[in-house]
């Protein structure tokens, strides 16, 4: 029997000022950001969900409390599913931006190397903990279904890894919207055999007219 192990990246978080918020605590999810969470929860209705699991920070914490409440289950948190880790973070950042920190001189020693990336976490480190995070879960659904709440980068990092694609992207071109969902399915002998995705708050990410 197949496992799905559903990866979802978070819902909004209140930042009116464009930071780079990375893994710093006290980021809370918007008025909207929780209407994506409870989206969420929604759309795993009537699956059989047998953990839930998020990154310690805030803002995933809070989008896997619904899906956790509608299931009757205990939100676990994994360190593994953490954000990765940015020179930048705690600033305005922002590809064109004139107030963005990659504007000042002083920021272009960390830009070198991408295929690392030379700012941040490499992405090898990224894809060895995701991949050990969903195997996790894998092992505590055992042919059912669990959540891992994570992060926009780790995911299309680990899904990109999974697909054969290379890890040097557009970050303006990643498939991982808020409060997405980015399903790995593993076999019954435990073998991925392919990634699926969903946007279940999709609606809420529309300009309203």
């Amino acid at each position: 029997m197949k496992t799905l192990v559903h990866v979802v990246r978070h819902g909004e978080v209140e930042n009116p000022d464009g930071i780079l918020y990375g893994r710093q605590s006290d980021w809370h999810l918007s008025v909207r950001g929780r209407e994506m969470a409870d989206e969420v929860a929604k759309w795993t209705q009537g699956r059989d969900i047998a953990a839930v699991i998020a990154s310690p920070l805030e803002r995933a914490q809070e989008t896997a409390q619904p899906i956790a409440a509608l299931h009757k289950l205990a939100v676990q948190t994994d360190p593994r599913l953490i954000e990765a880790a940015n020179i930048f973070e705690g600033k305005k950042f922002g590809i064109g931006a004139s107030t963005s920190a990659l504007m000042k001189p002083g920021a272009w020693r960390h830009l070198w190397n991408p295929w690392r990336p030379s700012w941040g976490e490499p992405y090898r480190e990224q894809i060895e903990r995701m991949m050990a995070a969903i195997r996790n879960a894998q092992s505590l659904a055992s042919g059912r279904e669990a959540i891992c709440v994570s992060h926009q980068l780790p995911i299309w990092i680990l899904r990109s890894a999974i697909e054969g694609r290379p890890l040097l992207h557009d970050p303006r071109k990643r498939i991982c919207s808020l409060a997405s969902v980015t399903t790995v399915v593993f076999s019954a002998q435990g073998v991925i055999t392919g990634v699926e995705y969903a946007e279940p708050a999709a609606h809420l990410l529309r300009p309203k007219k």
